[in-house]
């Protein structure tokens, strides 16, 4: 009998071990499921980060949204200012030029904002920053952000004065750092190195995700930038695309633009400018994948709004036209080789600004007003010719330390 008890019993544990086995997977898929739930509500209640489980689609952003947002790219002519607005909360990347000043505080002010949660000065050129110093003296700032790149402009030591009145300091920018304007999520994609032989390189990229969308601000990031964002693998999907450096032809590579894969592009470019913005390459490249262009010099001020879902303009899209001047530019090495054979005759300085004397190398994409600038040193190859004929060559970009930068 007691033989009988035991054999029993051990049928009995056998049968048990065997059900539990034959129901481990389910009972496996439904605890994730509840413990996936729990770490949701976690996140949207605030509590102490759990392990990432049922990781959300990239490009998504899973955080509750209230209201709209509204992103104002304002018009201010051959410079950038975007006035971003969520809720209660506001961003501010770039302020214009230094003549630009009144005009970006009183857009803010229109909208009755007080405050400023974060101000972005993308980089120390002079089109960006020049009326950051006025702003941050105008309004409440909880936080300023600028990359690790310094100016001797006086634009430059306004900004840093100003910071300096307001007992602030500024936040340098980490890739992958995020931080919420409202509801919405930025992340910080750029500059991915510690310093760049172009200043405009060190601009500071953001990526804005609200609900289903997802809004890109590329600053003045030109080709090596991009190409940084894309070999880490970082992601660069976006519905809108600021365009980066005004429509340039040193930015919006093709891989970068296929890896964006935008429906919308915006270009914050002044009417008739000299550099040559935006270039026929870049208009060439938006128009071939049918993304729909607004530009502040065919519609002004742009505002897109965005429910989470959809996005609206309060414009009409305009032209894929460019400036005629970018259509010249030259950027083969065998092209710049045969400009060093032709240019040993000089241009006469006249009162026209396009007719002033300039210098440049032969592979460089700056100009400079001064033949001894520190950043001409390292070549062995300087070259001069008017304003006009540097920029129709490809050297668009006014040398930051002797020509004021843009």
């Amino acid at each position: 009998m007691r033989n009988m008890k035991r054999y029993l019993c051990s049928l009995l544990g056998l049968i048990l071990i065997f059900s539990l086995t034959g129901c481990s997977s389910t009972s496996e898929n439904t605890s994730t499921t509840v413990l996936s739930k729990s770490i949701s509500n976690q996140n949207i209640t605030k509590q102490a980060p759990q392990p990432n489980i049922n990781k959300a689609p990239v490009g998504i952003d899973k955080t509750p949204i209230n209201g709209n947002l509204k992103v104002h790219y304002i018009d201010v002519g051959q410079a950038d200012s975007i006035l971003i607005e969520q809720g209660s909360s506001s961003m501010l990347i770039d302020a214009g030029n230094n003549e630009d000043s009144n005009t970006v505080k009183d857009y803010i002010s229109e909208r009755g904002i007080t405050k400023l949660n974060y101000i972005v000065g993308t980089h120390p050129h002079e089109d960006h920053i020049g009326g950051l110093g006025y702003i941050i003296n105008s309004f409440k700032v909880d936080k300023i952000y600028m990359p690790k790149a310094t100016s001797n402009t006086k634009s430059f030591q306004d900004v840093v004065s100003a910071i300096k009145a307001k007992g602030m300091k500024v936040s340098l920018p980490t890739v992958g750092e995020t931080f919420k304007v409202g509801s919405a999520t930025a992340t910080i994609l750029a500059p991915n190195s510690s310093s760049y032989e172009d200043l405009n390189n060190n601009s500071i990229v953001i990526r804005l995700t609200f609900g289903n969308n997802s809004f890109m601000f590329d600053g003045d990031a030109e080709d090596i930038s991009e190409d940084e964002m894309l070999s880490k693998g970082i992601d660069v999907s976006a519905d809108v695309l600021k365009v980066g450096h005004h429509g340039s032809n040193s930015s919006t590579s093709q891989a970068f633009l296929d890896k964006v894969n935008p429906k919308y592009a915006v270009i914050s470019v002044g009417t008739g400018n000299s550099y040559g913005h935006p270039h026929k390459s870049t208009m060439e490249k938006l128009q071939a994948k049918g993304i729909k262009v607004y530009r502040t010099d065919e519609n002004g001020t742009i505002v897109a709004t965005s429910n989470g879902k959809d996005i609206t303009f309060n414009v009409k899209p305009g032209s894929y036209s460019y400036n005629k001047i970018g259509a010249a530019t030259i950027k083969s090495n065998n092209t710049s080789k045969n400009i060093v054979n032709k240019s040993s005759v000089k241009t006469k300085t006249s009162n026209n600004v396009n007719n002033k004397t300039v210098y440049f190398t032969p592979n460089g994409k700056s100009y400079h007003y001064n033949k001894n600038c520190s950043t001409l040193k390292r070549s062995k190859i300087i070259l001069e010719g008017s304003k006009q004929e540097a920029i129709s060559l490809g050297h668009a970009d006014p040398c930051n330390i002797c020509a004021g930068g843009n």
